[in-house]
């Protein structure tokens, strides 16, 4: 028995078919969650929000293009919700990073790469919100400039300076004496 494609999971799903929508699921829940958790940098919220993307998903199942790929947009989707939950919390934000950011979580005998990981998320969630999704997008979720354009209803110039400057955040960030 062959597996089905996600174009026949959607159209089953559109039918009433729960079951076939819960693959869809099961398929991209990891991937859904990475990008929550990478904006958000808390694991309960990242939980909250990859759920709350599939629900919104399962509403919308109707009028998803089915000419589209559903991985791209479930990510989208997710990206999208946790933009709005970071722009409604903008005062909290940064005072949950720096909870997260607990150095007595890492042993002393961690290495280089593991604490330059750690100096790349502080990095990463340092940066404002609306930069920190178009990195998201771009580096994570290798989405174009132009699809983020349209994805994020910005022009083509704002991601490209909104990517500008990120790096240029980051560079300055992640090369500063510690």
């Amino acid at each position: 028995m062959t597996t089905p494609t996600d174009r026949d999971l959607i159209l089953q799903a559109r039918r009433g078919n729960a079951e076939s929508f819960g693959e869809l699921v099961t398929r991209y829940q990891t991937g859904v969650f990475n990008v929550c958790y990478r904006m958000l940098h808390e694991r309960g919220e990242a939980e909250d929000l990859a759920q709350e993307s599939f629900i919104r998903a399962y509403d919308r199942i109707h009028t998803f293009d089915i000419e589209r790929e559903f991985g791209p947009w479930i990510r989208r989707v997710a990206a999208n919700l946790c933009l709005n939950h970071l722009e409604g919390q903008r005062g909290a934000t940064e005072l949950d990073d720096e909870r997260d950011a607990d150095p007595t979580q890492r042993p002393e005998s961690v290495v280089e790469l593991k604490e330059r990981s750690e100096q790349i998320h502080a990095a990463l969630a340092s940066l404002p919100a609306h930069y920190r999704v178009v990195i998201e997008l771009r580096h994570y979720q290798e989405l174009s400039y132009e699809e983020i354009a349209e994805e994020l209803k910005i022009p083509l110039s704002d991601v490209k300076s909104h990517l500008f400057r990120a790096r240029k955040f980051l560079a300055e960030k992640l090369h500063a004496p510690g």
